[in-house]
């Protein structure tokens, strides 16, 4: 006769182990920290997007979108990063990092995550807009807003898609079902990430 596991073993499972995480794409990381840096240059930059092929489409896709309009194709990473600036460069690499590290396990639930995270980057930027803010940042920080569920989504998708489908129609409780679960709730594990 099987034996169903115990309550904590379950909670053993699933607590939250930040260490456990998949990593950050590494030419995110490498984008990211070059950025950060006052040296840098748009040309070094240029170079390490180009070596990735998912960068690289996403960077060039953006900028020959309707949302930039220029009128003559872009066709390289240099015309798109002189193009959409700097800052605009980085919140591109953050998405196409975030996106690159939920391509692997994209379930529904993470497919949800990742919808709602780019919608609240856009409104994040168009009020930020209509109110004259750094817009770059509105979008960088709306994008990265859910982190902490990104990354417990990210981590063990079945027990996450549990937490979401049971709590759908009551949102307070979910914060109260992932700390019984994961010993956090996702705005605890974000802020431990970052």
């Amino acid at each position: 006769m099987a034996t169903l596991p115990s309550k904590a073993l379950v909670l053993a499972e699933s607590a939250w182990q930040p260490d456990k995480l998949p990593p950050f794409p590494a030419v995110a990381l490498k984008a990211l920290n070059l950025m950060a840096g006052t040296d840098s240059s748009l040309l070094d930059l240029c170079n390490l997007i180009r070596s990735d092929p998912a960068f690289s489409t996403a960077v060039l896709r953006i900028a020959n979108s309707p949302l930039v309009a220029f009128s003559k194709n872009i066709t390289s990473v240099l015309q798109a990063a002189m193009l959409l600036g700097f800052r605009r460069l980085k919140s591109v690499v953050i998405t196409v990092g975030l996106k690159a590290y939920l391509k692997d396990p994209f379930t529904p639930v993470l497919q949800s995550c990742w919808r709602h995270s780019v919608a609240c980057a856009a409104i994040a930027e168009r009020t930020a807009k209509w109110s004259a803010l750094d817009k770059d940042f509105a979008y960088t920080a709306g994008v990265m807003h859910d982190i902490g569920r990104i990354a417990m989504a990210a981590a063990q998708p079945n027990t996450f898609a549990r937490v979401i489908a049971e709590r759908a129609d009551q949102p307070h409780d979910l914060l109260q079902r992932e700390r019984e679960l994961y010993g956090v709730d996702h705005c605890q594990a974000g802020r431990s990430l970052v």
